[in-house]
């Protein structure tokens, strides 16, 4: 974090990265002094509505984060910027989105959280996008011209108006995390009924916090005398969509030995969460997430290595847990490394079902291709588990099968079932 001050007096002459949060309402001019060195620009948590004209002169600027101002529209100018390649404006109030206001060479863009009711059709020029966050807009449709945008990976879009999905999107050659829940076509409206057992909140006691992830907060409670985690959601909407529709996914999947054990749920008018079995200590992360470089495949700690034999039993029971999850049409939408808990055994535990979505309302065409985008998914956890591995023999044999998991042609994707078998 920096200061105006730092910035006016000249202390930050030269700086690669500035963060500014002064409740600021103009943009500070004396920011376009750092044009020659300046790649990471935070100025989120302000009061901020617009760019000045000249803001392209930061011409080494490649990531720019503006989420929780008061912008209305995106800022054209941005277009004009020759290196940036990140942009996000989570949390603003844009519902203007003009035409050609953004740089083609684009890879990464927020917008979850506004206003937004269409994509100018000139999105289809974004032909290296590869990450989207649209979640929590009024998306009715999306242009045709997206199918262009053929580099991308991972797509947010969850909690818009969707009255459909389009065939193109499920056909994009390197989609592979994908969320849609929560749209007029397949937003819950209510809780399903479940085989588990509806508690209140004053039932258990909260202990303390143990985690925190995009939708809620994990703690550690106590209930009919036995330590437990519960899951409290933290409002009526999140980065990932509505938590409804993520409790839905989570009910209707059932239960399998490789996910987080539900053992109840609470569905308060206040208060809506998940009561989950404690995961012993036993059990770690097995990868840690993307970086802002390596933007949507996972990142390992210093020193990480796992055996073959180890990543072959991961991925065979990923792939088995992944597969029940599609015979009980849900998607998962975020298949990997650092959403898997492993033991020493190499038994894992899979959860987080925040980009979950419920697939029932897709044609049989459409829940074919989500069965190929998540073979995707763990073609990519394969290849990125290889990065930490001790080299064998059966190396290439792992190798070749992750390459024909992420190939762009879907025809020769294995299915799941035979991603099992060949494992």
């Amino acid at each position: 974090m920096h200061t105006l001050e730092q910035l006016r007096s000249g202390q930050l002459i030269g700086a690669k990265r500035l963060q500014l949060v002064e409740q600021l309402d103009t943009f500070p001019e004396e920011i376009l002094t750092l044009h020659d060195t300046l790649e990471v620009l935070d100025l989120s948590n302000n009061n901020l509505n617009n760019l000045p004209d000249n803001f392209a002169t930061l011409t080494k600027l490649k990531r720019v984060f503006l989420s929780f101002n008061q912008f209305k529209h995106i800022p054209p100018v941005l277009a004009q910027c020759p290196a940036l390649i990140m942009v996000a404006f989570k949390g603003n109030q844009i519902s203007e989105f003009a035409e050609n206001s953004l740089p083609a060479a684009i890879q990464w863009l927020i917008l979850t959280d506004n206003h937004i009711e269409q994509l100018p059709e000139s999105f289809g020029e974004l032909i290296e996008l590869r990450k989207l966050a649209l979640a929590g807009n009024e998306l009715t449709t999306l242009p045709q011209s997206m199918k262009n945008c053929q580099a991308l990976e991972l797509i947010r879009l969850s909690a818009n108006k969707l009255t459909h999905i389009d065939d193109w999107l499920f056909e994009l050659p390197k989609l592979t995390w994908v969320a849609f829940a929560g749209n007029d076509f397949n937003k819950s409206q209510c809780l399903q009924n479940a085989p588990l057992k509806k508690i209140n909140i004053d039932e258990f006691e909260l202990i303390s916090q143990i985690g925190e992830g995009a939708s809620g907060i994990i703690h550690l409670a106590k209930w009919q005398q036995k330590n437990v985690a519960v899951k409290l959601f933290k409002g009526a909407i999140t980065s990932d969509g509505y938590p409804l529709d993520e409790v839905n996914c989570c009910l209707q999947t059932g239960q399998h030995s490789n996910l987080i054990k539900v053992l109840a749920y609470i569905d308060n008018p206040e208060q809506l969460g998940l009561v989950m079995e404690l995961i012993g200590s036993e059990y770690q992360n097995l990868g840690l997430p993307p970086t802002l470089d390596t933007c949507t495949r996972d990142t390992f700690a210093q020193n990480t290595q796992f055996s073959i034999t180890a990543i072959k039993s991961i991925v065979k029971q990923m792939t088995k847990t992944v597969a029940h999850l599609h015979a009980n049409n849900v998607s998962h939408g975020d298949i990997y490394a650092h959403n898997i808990m492993v033991d020493k055994e190499a038994n894992i535990l899979f959860g987080d079902f925040g980009a979950a979505t419920d697939l029932t309302s897709l044609t049989d065409y459409q829940l074919q291709q989500m069965q190929y985008i998540e073979v995707r998914a763990i073609g990519c956890l394969i290849d990125d588990l290889l990065s930490v591995c001790n080299k064998n023999e059966e190396t290439e044999h792992l190798n070749i099968l992750a390459q024909q998991c992420m190939t762009e042609n879907f025809s020769l994707r294995p299915s799941l079932q035979t991603l099992i078998e060949s494992l």
